[in-house]
């Protein structure tokens, strides 16, 4: 009984993280760019019952084993694209392919996102809904221009799928088209690399490399909507509510029970 009543809390444990992550998922469903988490599982202890002082009910008592239940381990993300929503806005940004947006936070740290809902703040410098900076490797005509006060403003630039920005400037009266820099693509290595710091941001783990990588296309005037499924969300909650009722259940008929026994002993 006493196994019981650890196997069941252990599994109330593990039900109430998956709520957690579902509700969080569903919490942020139209959040762009965001990745939806999962809870992976894990069984307990397992014990067979081929010992003495215990009844079975056959003769092949090898493959008779009681286990002690299951616990919530790593939460993962699901690094699947979500869908591309055209907006027109010139500051959006849209990744189509694997990778990540490098930003500067206010403390000088680098961080990865995959939202691109940028706009300009007052310096001319892409930021995303937070402040922080878009990396652009400018180029040395970019940073020139940049030193003589030719800034971006919300629309004259363009960026090209490879992550080239160009920037449109007015010589003497006649429009020209100048490269003033790329956005590079950063994509880590391995599965869990990169951590979430709240924010839709990302910081590579201990040891992890991230690379910049080509293989990806920036979407001008797009965004990536949210990978979460709300179906597959709402299916997920109701597993896990009635395995966390039957669960519950448990507790109280073993509770319920040992009442019966502490009575019985009390006569």
């Amino acid at each position: 009984m006493i196994r019981a009543l650890w196997s069941s809390r252990a599994a109330m444990n593990a039900q109430q993280e998956k709520l957690d992550s579902v509700s969080n998922n569903i919490s942020n469903a139209n959040t762009v760019g965001y990745k939806r988490e999962d809870v992976s599982f894990q069984d307990l202890v397992y014990e067979t019952l081929n010992r003495k002082g215990t009844p079975t009910g056959g003769n092949n008592t090898d493959t008779l084993i009681n286990g002690t239940g299951v616990k919530a381990t790593n939460w993962l993300r699901d690094t699947s694209q979500g869908s591309l929503k055209e907006t027109g806005q010139n500051t959006d940004l849209a990744l189509d392919g694997e990778g990540f947006f490098r930003v500067t936070l206010p403390d000088g740290s680098k961080a990865y996102e995959r939202s691109g809902s940028f706009n300009i703040d007052s310096a001319g410098e892409i930021v995303d809904k937070n402040g922080n900076r878009l990396d652009v490797a400018l180029t040395e005509e970019g940073a020139n221009m940049l030193s003589s006060g030719t800034v971006l403003t919300t629309d004259n630039f363009a960026v090209k799928e490879n992550g080239d920005v160009y920037l449109a400037v007015d010589n003497n009266g006649s429009k020209s088209s100048l490269l003033y820099g790329k956005i590079n693509i950063y994509n880590p290595v391995g599965q869990n690399s990169l951590r979430s710091i709240g924010e839709n941001l990302y910081v590579p783990s201990a040891g992890a490399t991230v690379n910049i990588t080509t293989d990806v296309s920036i979407m001008q005037g797009f965004v990536e909507l949210s990978n979460v499924d709300m179906g597959k969300e709402m299916t997920d909650m109701i597993v896990a509510q009635r395995a966390f009722e039957l669960s519950s259940r448990t507790l109280k008929t073993a509770d319920e029970m040992w009442g019966l026994v502490n009575s019985m002993k009390g006569r």
